[in-house]
């Protein structure tokens, strides 16, 4: 079944064909028309209180196709990296816990974004993809303007040397290599869409 999550902060609203009963949320709401569709965004988009909201169509393509119209659209991709030893690698950007991550330019392959930004972000070379991970999509506003990122993520392998000097010319703060144990320590300062994709390529195996 098709279901799509979109994170505002850590907040997010879900869109699926029938009513989500696997988790509580804050609103449920049956698609009608657009122009109600796009009032509820607005109105989540304002209303910080509200920590979640399931929106549900039978014809889940033609909802998302009309919701993601609400928004500009860009693409990103980044890399989750293990090392040989079992380690994986992150960053801390703005405050938070992250992975590297960027904007994929014209005409590049998500693929070599990704390998690209992790080895801008943190200094590494020689890691190479293993496999793909599932794009988490997140929202934000700038100038005014709403977005709608869709980051394409991808586990890779690397097995030289550990690298932890954060690369301040692009906003990292520090690096670090840690062990599947460790990493659940670390929730409280991460993105909710971060332990996403964390949990379902490291947490569960």
């Amino acid at each position: 079944m098709d279901i799509f999550k979109i994170h505002f902060e850590n907040r997010f609203i879900v869109l699926s064909p029938e009513p989500d009963r696997l988790q509580k949320y804050g609103l449920f709401h049956k698609f009608n028309d657009t122009s109600e569709l796009y009032k509820l965004i607005s109105d989540f988009q304002e209303d910080k209180k509200l920590p979640s909201i399931n929106i549900y169509c039978p014809d889940i393509k033609h909802l998302w196709r009309i919701f993601r119209i609400y928004f500009n659209e860009v693409e990103a991709a980044g890399g989750l990296v293990r090392h040989t030893t079992g380690r994986y690698l992150f960053i801390e950007k703005k405050g938070r816990i992250d992975l590297p991550k960027g904007h994929v330019e014209h005409g590049e392959e998500p693929e070599n974004c990704a390998l690209r930004e992790v080895t801008e972000e943190c200094g590494i070379s020689g890691h190479y993809i293993i496999k793909p991970i599932a794009p988490t999509y997140h929202t934000y506003a700038w100038e005014g303007i709403s977005y709608l990122k869709k980051t394409l993520w991808f586990l890779m392998g690397y097995d030289g040397k550990m690298i932890t000097e954060p690369q301040t010319d692009e906003g990292i703060t520090k690096v670090e290599w840690l062990l599947p144990d460790e990493i659940s320590n670390m929730r409280s300062n991460a993105w909710l869409s971060l332990m996403e994709v964390i949990n379902s390529s490291v947490l569960k195996g």
